[in-house]
């Protein structure tokens, strides 16, 4: 775990290809979509929190403070992560916040240690995840001081795009190899967005097995 490390689950998305509502409570395995990301990361981090609009009493069973968007308009994932950075930076015990979408139940149970030896002697950097030489904006690792450029970004800018932020800035890329089990190779980074990737993902969550 890293303590100096805050942690934040983007689910504020409005899930249109899924039909609406809200993915990360649909059933895989058993149990709400959220539990496989939340077993996966809480134990990374230091303090765990989710970024989501909306009533925040249907995420309880989760036990995790609820977030809403600093800023207004359904900003995407660049206002769930300027929310976790203010918020991180509202406690002096953080120095960084890692990140991570709410529809992956794969993520890798390493992600935040590898993330941070990235940046070790890097600071203001950001790390950025990646597989199969493809990057992955919304599971990073971001400094603290980057609250108020993102801000400006978003509001004055009025630009939502993830990577478009990352590339003004010093960032370094680290690469998580793919997952095999059994006949399957499975991207830690897997995202459910469609009824036919929840029935892959649950395929997927048998041939791994308990």
């Amino acid at each position: 775990m890293s303590q100096d490390i805050a942690g934040i689950i983007l689910a504020g998305g409005l899930s249109r290809r899924m039909g609406g509502g809200d993915k990360t409570l649909l059933a895989l395995g058993g149990r709400p979509l959220l539990d496989h990301v939340v077993a996966r990361l809480a134990p990374q981090v230091g303090s765990l929190a989710l970024s989501a609009n909306g009533d925040p009493a249907r995420f309880a069973a989760a036990g995790l403070p609820v977030l809403a968007d600093a800023v207004e308009g359904y900003a995407g994932p660049l206002a769930g992560i300027l929310t976790g950075l203010e918020w991180a930076a509202a406690n002096t015990a953080f120095k960084a916040l890692a990140t991570a979408a709410g529809d992956t139940p794969f993520l890798p149970v390493d992600l935040v240690v590898r993330l941070a030896a990235a940046v070790d002697e890097r600071p203001g950097s950001i790390a950025v995840a990646s597989s199969g030489g493809r990057p992955h904006p919304t599971f990073a690792l971001w400094p603290l001081g980057l609250g108020q450029a993102l801000r400006h970004f978003l509001i004055h800018e009025d630009n939502r795009r993830v990577s478009a932020f990352i590339e003004r800035h010093d960032c370094v890329e680290v690469e998580f190899p793919l997952l095999a089990h059994g006949s399957d190779e499975i991207d830690p980074f897997f995202n459910i967005n469609t009824p036919h990737d929840l029935a892959v993902a649950e395929r997927l969550l048998q041939s791994i097995g308990p």
